[in-house]
């Protein structure tokens, strides 16, 4: 199969979205290319989860034409094109990576990042922004949180220790027990909220993804209860005709043989 360049992909969505071209593509916009970015980001991280390199060159191939996709509508808007793009990360990698083509050390990857932010956080003052304005609004909860405090840590508003945090979990869970007992919805969910937030700032501390902690429990989760289901099956019976006792034997079996 031959090799097929970059500038191919980008004359090929132009065809696409031109007057002969294609009738759904003609028809996205930048507000309805939304949810197939967000899809295709995930696909990508999903391979790379299952360690499968075809589907994952696959994956970058689709999420790679999202961004295509929306440079190409940019362009007729008449807003920047993809080669716009494409300069703004150059020249960006250039001017972050001081220590490479300029005269700044970084003896290892942490003062590497220390730069960086510094560098990212000269910009913002430039523009007037806040510390926080590079945090996206659409990220997964779990993981704006660990953005956000990251984003303060590095101007020293944290904990101290890790230890400080717990304290403020076991405050939090006082409190959500406190707004369960008011009866308060707002409350609760608020509550909820807050210890959500602590627990991604010990993950944080701790140097854990709280998004692919959470995630990794998540297929724990679904592993286990597909044991359980199978073993049943096995039987001829349904989870549903179970007890809430004998669901629980079958869960502390396939735990029990995950571990073995």
């Amino acid at each position: 199969m031959p090799k097929r360049s970059f500038d191919e992909l980008v004359a090929l969505m132009v065809r696409l979205r031109g007057s002969n071209g294609c009738p759904w593509d003609r028809k996205q916009s930048l507000e309805s290319l939304k949810p197939f970015i967000v899809e295709e980001s995930y696909e990508v991280v999903d391979a790379i989860d299952r360690k499968d390199r075809p589907a994952l060159a696959e994956e970058l191939g689709d999420f790679l034409l999202q961004a295509v996709f929306v440079a190409e509508i940019a362009q007729e808007e008449g807003s920047f094109d993809i080669y716009d793009v494409i300069t703004a990360i150059h020249d960006k990698l250039v001017r972050r990576h001081p220590h490479v083509f300029g005269d700044v050390e970084a003896k290892n990857a942490e003062q590497v990042l220390v730069n960086w932010e510094k560098l990212k956080n000269e910009e913002r003052k430039a523009e007037n922004k806040s510390v926080l304005a590079g945090v996206p609004q659409s990220l997964p909860a779990l993981l704006k949180a660990s953005r956000l405090t990251e984003k303060a840590a590095r101007v020293g508003f944290d904990w101290r220790r890790a230890e400080d945090v717990f304290e403020k979990i076991d405050e939090e869970i006082g409190e959500l027990r406190d707004a369960i007992d008011g009866k308060n919805p707002q409350n609760i969910h608020d509550e909820i909220g807050d210890l959500l937030f602590s627990i991604a700032n010990i993950a944080r501390k701790l140097d854990v993804s709280p998004e692919e902690a959470l995630q990794s429990a998540n297929r724990k989760f679904m592993r286990r209860f597909e044991v359980m289901e199978r073993s049943v099956r096995s039987e001829g019976r349904n989870l549903d005709q179970l007890t809430l006792e004998q669901m629980d034997a079958l869960w502390d079996e396939a735990k029990a043989a995950e571990r073995s």
